[in-house]
């Protein structure tokens, strides 16, 4: 299977079930961050940019209020991004349902397509974008963020939703490579603004080239499609949706490994937040990156190891509520977070990025010195999360911005999505939140 057969030739009959259940959690997890992102000030500017500059017809997500469908899937993909607590892949090193939801969403409402397509759509989407970002990781010099590969991705997903053919397709794919933008991971991860995974961008841009593409607009070929073979080559017998993973956590993936050694330690000791003298972290380069130890911004609080380690302790557990701009704050939080020292170490950096591991080691006033065991993110797809878990996640999240009685009718649409109209589940996500 070539990748132009997988999204004009993919049929939701030749798919295990597995992977269409798989689609169907991190699409309610998707809608659960976004419900979440949505109270992020963020999201606020961003829509509020959508609705003045991207004149159309389209509802935004969880707004109300009408854009084109390159201004809508910019809007839902920064408010999804907005908290980072979306799925991810590993060797992505980064978020494929960012970039590909917002525009399967928005191309989708437009051309009033059926539930089982959007299931479809979703499925290829990750299928493409694993792929696509596993070929730009190994053929471009600098680490870019996930809008990148996630701009050709949703443009893979648009072509299907708006029926184009091979050769409309190649263009769509080649325009979304060409303009998706190329922004530097690190440079956000060193300095943390709004600016996020790109997840935003690259939806926008994929929806835009996929028009393009349609109105005659050329750009092939797509490189990381068309000259790197070898990571298309198990196209229809090895499923990525399958090998994602969930995040626990509202918080950089490379901050989780240590949250968990941390959370370890306490768990197995019982000692409190009062009693640390001394806490320390050893793990992979990119971790010790995420250096802000007193955020200013969510922003900072979600790319930061020290503080939400140091909420961990404190609370037990990192909420959005806990790295939302108005609990940075808490000096029982910052005493730890400052405290916090960072080291590199050759046994995390040699697993990275297929592996991210971290090991903590806190002293105790009783003098005690506790060390942890290499430790890893929870709900890797290793060691997946449950179906219920992911479910409850989504209620914590949608319940306080959407009420029970909306989450509940969108928990409902997600699971029966391949016998549904799409309107039953977008009536239910293009409506404002009370915060609007």
């Amino acid at each position: 299977m070539t990748p132009i057969d997988l999204i004009h030739k993919l049929n939701l009959n030749d798919i295990p079930d597995a992977v269409k259940e798989q689609a169907k959690l991190s699409i309610l997890d998707l809608i659960g961050i976004g419900a979440g992102g949505a109270r992020t000030r963020l999201s606020a500017i961003i829509r509020e940019h959508a609705a003045q500059e991207f004149g159309g017809t389209i509802p935004m997500l969880l707004d109300g209020r009408t854009a084109s469908a390159q201004g809508t899937a910019l809007a839902a993909g920064m408010t999804i991004d907005s908290l980072d607590g979306h799925d991810g892949f590993n060797m992505a090193k980064g978020h494929i349902g960012a970039p590909l939801f917002p525009a399967i969403l928005a191309l989708g409402y437009e051309q009033q397509i059926s539930g089982r397509e959007v299931l479809l759509a979703t499925i290829l989407g990750y299928e493409f974008g694993a792929r696509a970002a596993m070929a730009q990781h190994a053929t471009a010099p600098d680490y870019h963020t996930s809008g990148s590969w996630g701009a050709v991705t949703a443009a893979a997903a648009g072509a299907y939703i708006l029926q184009l053919d091979t050769d409309q397709t190649r263009h769509a794919l080649g325009i979304a490579e060409y303009h998706g933008p190329r922004s530097q991971m690190m440079r956000c991860i060193d300095h943390p603004t709004m600016l996020k995974d790109g997840a935003g961008w690259g939806s926008m841009a994929g929806v835009s080239a996929a028009k393009l593409a349609q109105a005659g607009f050329t750009g092939a070929p797509a490189l990381i499609v068309e000259e790197v073979p070898e990571f298309w080559q198990d196209l229809g017998e090895r499923w990525y949706m399958l090998e994602q993973y969930y995040k626990p956590y509202p918080v950089c993936r490379w901050a989780q490994a240590p949250i968990e050694a941390a959370l370890d330690l306490q768990r197995t000791h019982g000692f409190t937040h009062h009693d640390v003298t001394g806490l320390e972290i050893e793990t992979f380069h990119e971790a010790i990156r995420l250096a802000t130890s007193a955020p200013d911004t969510t922003e900072q609080a979600q790319y930061s190891t020290s503080f939400p380690v140091a909420v961990a302790l404190v609370h037990g557990d990192v909420t959005p509520a806990s790295i939302a701009d108005d609990a940075l704050g808490d000096p029982d939080v910052m005493r730890l977070s400052q405290m916090l020292v960072m080291r590199e170490q050759d046994h995390a950096n040699a697993h990275f990025p297929s592996r991210r591991y971290a090991r903590a080691k806190i002293t105790l006033r009783d003098g005690r010195v506790l060390e942890s065991d290499w430790m890893e993110p929870k709900w890797d797809h290793r060691t997946p999360a449950t179906a219920g878990e992911l479910t409850n996640k989504f209620r914590a999240l949608a319940h306080p911005v959407l009420g029970p009685d909306r989450a509940t009718r969108i928990e409902t649409a997600v699971d029966g999505l391949e016998h549904i109209e799409l309107s039953e589940l977008t009536n239910q996500l293009l409506k404002p939140t009370d915060q609007h």
